[in-house]
């Protein structure tokens, strides 16, 4: 299944079922009164987390999703039949905005295993005319109609739940690394662009302690004004802890940094004032590593490459602290 981040779905939620207007008529009993009884509730549309995909893939194709009517009321003091809910399952991370308020602020963030949240309430079902029973109205011939069930067309996005976000030019080394230090297996060649999806892997250290890692497709010049891919992957940055930039140490550092400073810088979000740290990587590839180090005198930078674990060990142990 493709890896698909955002869809738009219209939800609408069902009807109440109208309220019944009837008479009770039984042979030998003369005065039987008003027995119509209520409508049922229409079906409300829920949102559910799953830990059964992690992609909006299967939610994209929806579309437009329509919860049950209730049912109308019947004779004999019958409700009519409550509408089914209906369960769109979404992965965790997935946050929830009305599609038709570009301006308007989240309406929830489904961070939760197992979190539910109604976005499309039913409509309430009609009384029946025995509801207007009095002592002035013994015979009611009044019943209402059911309301209106909610409708809301809704645009999720998700994103990806992590405490290291990974961030940097192609081919810098950041999927070499996740493999290297984590259970992921994103794929790894040399040519731009190979990332073509996130990538999440648990990273464990000391034994027992873990962080989660996240790795994007690589950012270019423009990134943040729609050019390349990155454009669409720095939502998933957002919910990172901290950044880890990876630098090529083949390549002018200065160029790269301010490559990817201004992208973040253009996305805004709070990205830039996220805490952020430098992997110097494919050292072993260079001869004067201290001159490139001398390129951050005041950032916190790790040698290292990727390719064969040197320098791995102390990075991952920082970013350990940091997380922890």
């Amino acid at each position: 299944m493709s890896f698909i981040d955002q869809a738009t779905i219209l939800c609408s939620a069902g009807s109440g079922g109208n309220g019944c207007v009837s008479f009770r008529r039984e042979k030998c009993i003369p005065l039987g009164g008003p027995n119509g009884g209520d409508g049922g509730k229409g079906g409300s549309i829920i949102l559910k987390v799953t830990h059964q995909t992690n992609s909006l893939a299967s939610v994209q194709r929806l579309h437009h999703v329509r919860a049950k009517g209730g049912q109308n009321g019947l004779g004999s003091q019958k409700n009519g039949r409550a509408g089914e809910d209906t369960i769109i399952e979404v992965p965790q991370g997935t946050c929830v905005f009305d599609a038709d308020a570009p301006d308007a602020p989240i309406i929830i963030d489904l961070c939760q295993m197992d979190q539910t949240y109604t976005i499309a309430r039913g409509g309430e079902g009609g009384l029946g005319n025995i509801r207007f029973k009095s002592s002035t109205n013994r015979a009611p011939r009044k019943a209402t109609k059911g309301d209106t069930g909610e409708e809301l067309r809704i645009r999720l996005e998700l994103r990806v739940l992590a405490d290291v976000g990974l961030l940097g030019l192609p081919n810098a080394g950041k999927s070499s690394l996740l493999r290297k230090v984590s259970g992921a297996t994103p794929k790894v060649a040399n040519y731009a662009f190979t990332t073509t999806k996130p990538h999440v892997g648990v990273v464990h250290y000391h034994g027992y302690k873990s962080f989660v890692m996240a790795d994007i497709p690589g950012l270019i010049k423009g990134a943040a004004d729609g050019h390349g891919m990155g454009d669409r992957f720095l939502k998933h940055l957002m919910r990172c802890r901290v950044l880890l930039h990876v630098v090529d140490a083949t390549l002018p550092i200065d160029e790269q940094i301010i490559v990817i400073e201004e992208e973040i810088r253009s996305y805004g979000h709070g990205l830039l004032e996220k805490p952020r740290c430098f992997a110097l990587n494919k050292v072993d590839a260079v001869e004067d590593t201290e001159a490139l180090l001398a390129l951050f005198p005041e950032a916190k930078v790790f040698p290292i490459s990727a390719l064969s674990g040197q320098g791995v060990e102390a990075l991952i142990d920082y970013l350990g602290e940091v997380c922890a």
